[in-house]
């Protein structure tokens, strides 16, 4: 029976994004994470984190030191009873397959975990995540961005939704 699932970018959604975060130190979770995860708990989703971590690339970290915050990301949440089923993440600059827009990392999901990608989720707060999630037919699509209002490419479109942050995002799948 195929599986629906909640894929979450890290940067900006997981975490505050304080560019190229790679050290428990300066990693901070946003406000609503943990109540938006759940949610889907409840509704029994899957859990996956979908991330682009270029810094690896970059040279500003490696990838043991992404294993390590990942770590320590996946047992705070276990600590809350919510399990991340797996991390994918893309190390490359350009000219990669799995890098967002491109949809490599979800449908690595899909196939390996069986889900239903017409039943599933995709939080992002960038237009990169949105156009992955439509390039792998996740049909719920939703971007965080604080500034929203007051920026053209951040306006609802035919695709996905746009909400200030992941507490209205909560309230609007509650009602």
């Amino acid at each position: 029976m195929k599986k629906n699932a909640l894929f979450l970018d890290r940067d900006g959604i997981i975490n505050i994004d304080k560019k190229y975060v790679h050290k428990i130190k300066d990693f901070e979770f946003c406000d609503g994470i943990f109540e938006l995860c759940n949610f889907f708990i409840q509704k029994d989703f899957l859990i996956f984190v979908i991330t682009n971590q270029s810094g690896i690339a970059r040279g500003y970290y490696t990838e043991n030191d992404f294993q390590i915050l990942s770590s320590f990301m996946k047992d705070e949440f276990y600590k809350k009873n919510i399990k991340i089923e797996k991390i994918y993440h893309c190390p490359h600059l350009q000219g990669c397959e799995c890098r967002k827009p491109k949809p490599a990392m979800l449908l690595k999901a899909q196939k390996e975990f069986d889900i239903d990608m017409e039943k599933s989720f995709f939080i992002g707060d960038n237009i990169t995540d949105m156009q992955a999630g439509i390039n792998a037919n996740v049909k719920n699509l939703f971007l965080i961005n604080e500034n929203y209002k007051d920026d053209e490419n951040y306006k609802d479109d035919e695709n996905y939704k746009v909400f200030k942050n992941l507490k209205e995002l909560l309230k609007y799948l509650k009602d």
